[in-house]
């Protein structure tokens, strides 16, 4: 009785399709965890400029490159900056260490964050209000390498406010903006109001000792939320086209976690190292390739030790060519030649016979070819006198084996 045929499970296509599919996925997920911090920006609703929540800053990158500026969103610690406008945008956690070590730029503008939110658990990059923040001393510490006694103040319900310059770039600007919730304002001793509301409270101040510092107290002129409406809109691009005096702009995404690290995987991964590690992938699949290739058949081992009479003189003559003994088998082999010659021509042909018929046909007398064959010491001697030995053999007998 014969036994059923038995069908693999997968066929060698699907092997090497499931095989290829591994592989992509596998170097997919290496690129992704390199370049994870870029795409996880959008769903952290905390306020910087890669968050899409209503206190980030995702949309004000993107008013200002439709109005002709050019926008950077930084990533990197120490960005060059001494020839543009870096945008801070500080939250609940800022610590005044965090603000100093930012490199010097030809203009910081600090904005300050006002509201208190929680995400929402069922809707991720979206952001609840849960009401202001309070807390005026902390903004006192965070603010004080800058000025000493800053503090924050939000005016009463939702308004719709004007902003009016009271000097530097802004002397003579009347901004209208949109609804406002609480408009947020700073006051203290070390601070010079570039813009102020209608009760003539600080909403845009440079630094006293720092010209070259302001700080944006109203976040909602600058977020997304705020961005909404097109007053409050105008007004925020006007407020960062003052500020940049035609330079370019550097957001700075740094202060809330999302600095770019160079990791090992993030630096194979892009130029100038990008070109090596294509190579060696290339290498390994043409390797791979290579190996599932077949070229004829599989050639088998051979034996560790040859068999037979012929493995045994072989390794014999190894061992005597080692040994460099070659010249002392020279008078064997002539007196091996000479009996091999009188075996053949019979009983007669003795030593004085062979020597008289050399002597008639004027060849090398066989004494001549014995004391040459003693004489030889290298391998050069014993093969000069082999070859002499073997042609004087062939003429006696005819054999040229």
């Amino acid at each position: 009785m014969s036994g059923a045929e038995v069908t693999p499970p997968f066929r060698g296509r699907t092997i090497i399709v499931l095989t290829l599919v591994g592989i992509v996925a596998l170097a997919a997920l290496a690129v992704l965890g390199a370049f994870a911090g870029e795409f996880r920006g959008g769903q952290d609703p905390r306020p910087h400029a890669l968050s899409r929540a209503a206190i980030g800053y995702a949309g004000v990158p993107i008013l200002m490159k439709a109005v002709g500026a050019p926008v950077v969103v930084s990533q990197t610690k120490t960005p060059n900056a001494a020839d543009a406008l870096l945008v801070l945008t500080a939250d609940a956690g800022s610590r005044p260490e965090d603000l100093t070590a930012m490199p010097k730029a030809w203009r910081t503008l600090i904005v300050l964050p006002k509201w208190q939110t929680a995400p929402e658990p069922l809707r991720p990059g979206v952001v609840r209000k849960i009401g202001l923040l309070q807390d005026g001393k902390r903004w006192s510490d965070v603010l004080a390498p800058y000025a000493p006694g800053t503090l924050t103040q939000q005016g009463a319900g939702r308004t719709r406010p004007r902003l009016l310059g009271v000097g530097g770039s802004f002397a003579g600007t009347d901004l209208a903006l949109g609804p406002i919730d609480r408009l947020q304002t700073i006051t203290g001793p070390g601070w010079t109001p570039l813009l102020v509301d209608a009760q003539g409270r600080s909403v845009l101040a440079a630094a006293t000792k720092r010209p070259d510092v302001w700080v944006l107290a109203e976040p909602d002129l600058l977020n997304n939320q705020g961005l909404a409406d097109i007053g409050n809109a105008r007004g925020g691009a006007a407020i960062l086209e003052a500020a940049r005096a035609g330079r370019p702009i550097l957001f700075d995404v740094t202060l809330t976690g999302y600095a770019r690290e160079r990791g090992i995987g993030r630096t194979l991964l892009t130029p100038p190292w990008l070109a090596a590690t294509l190579c060696a992938l290339a290498a390994a699949v043409l390797m791979v390739l290579h190996a599932l290739a077949n070229f004829g058949p599989v050639r088998r081992g051979g034996r560790a030790f040859a068999p037979g009479a012929a493995a045994l003189v072989e390794n014999s003559a190894g061992l005597v060519r080692m040994a460099r003994k070659e010249g002392e088998f020279a008078p064997a082999y002539a007196d091996l030649v000479r009996t091999r010659i009188a075996n053949n021509l019979g009983a007669h042909a003795d030593a004085a016979w062979l020597e008289e018929l050399a002597r008639r046909r004027g060849t090398t007398p066989p004494s001549e070819l014995a004391a040459e064959a003693a004489a030889a010491k290298s391998r050069h001697d014993v093969l000069s006198v082999g070859r002499k030995l073997f042609h004087w053999r062939s003429e006696m007998t005819r054999d040229h084996r």
